[in-house]
């Protein structure tokens, strides 16, 4: 398959031709317009510093569904414990600068990118969870949220099982509140521990297509810290 070059106008080909692999354009901008569009086709920008802007629509996707988070024994005691508070949406910037700062095998978080979530979540549509120790900041992930889909983006560490506190905790909110689907993009073991699993990316696109054409786009992420 070819790979597509973006331009300045604001479309993306079908994911259905993505490589094997799951590449499927470069080139375009990361404007909150141009992710959105992205997000809501079932494809998102990873790349690195020394190369173009990357889009990636993988087949099989990855996925957690939030009815099916799986917690484990030992987490039900971290959670008995009530040794950390959640929080949402308090310190994003400082939760993507963690992911960034802390995958040291992994440059994909660029400054680039750290702008334009940092703008998206001005717009409403970027979204954080801080996991909380004796006041200090141990844990957190954030993604993108549009109408009743959370598209995963990174997670980070400092304190055994914040992260997954993180993911737990969310996936129960994102039940409540009748979401359909949170996208983890790439398979681990970590994620999969939890949960998670491999759907047709035909699936994938079918479930979201009903989910961020919900009324709304940023209003079912609201009154997450009730």
């Amino acid at each position: 398959m070819p790979i597509f070059r973006l331009t300045e106008e604001l479309v993306f080909p079908h994911p259905s031709l993505a490589e094997d692999e799951g590449v499927l354009a470069v080139g375009g901008d990361l404007s909150v317009d141009r992710l959105l569009l992205a997000y809501k086709n079932g494809i998102f920008p990873w790349y690195s510093d020394n190369q173009p802007i990357i889009w990636w629509s993988p087949d099989p996707r990855f996925v957690l569904f939030p009815k099916k988070i799986k917690i484990s024994k030992s987490m039900k005691k971290v959670i008995r414990k009530n040794i950390f508070k959640i929080t949402y949406d308090n310190c994003f910037s400082e939760v993507i600068n963690k992911c960034m700062e802390l995958r040291i095998d992994s440059t994909w978080i660029t400054d680039e990118m750290l702008i334009a979530y940092i703008n998206l979540h001005k717009m409403g549509f970027a979204h954080s969870v801080e996991v909380w120790k004796n006041n200090k900041l141990v844990g957190g992930l954030y993604g993108v949220s549009i109408g009743k889909c959370f598209f995963g983006e990174s997670m980070f560490s400092t304190e055994s099982n914040s992260s997954k506190y993180a993911l737990i905790h969310m996936a129960k909110k994102l039940d409540e509140r009748d979401f359909l689907i949170i996208d983890c993009q790439q398979e681990t073991e970590h994620l999969r521990t939890l949960g998670s699993e491999s759907i047709p990316r035909e699936a994938f696109l079918n479930i979201i297509k009903e989910g961020t054409n919900a009324s709304s786009f940023a209003s079912n992420w609201r009154i997450m810290n009730d």
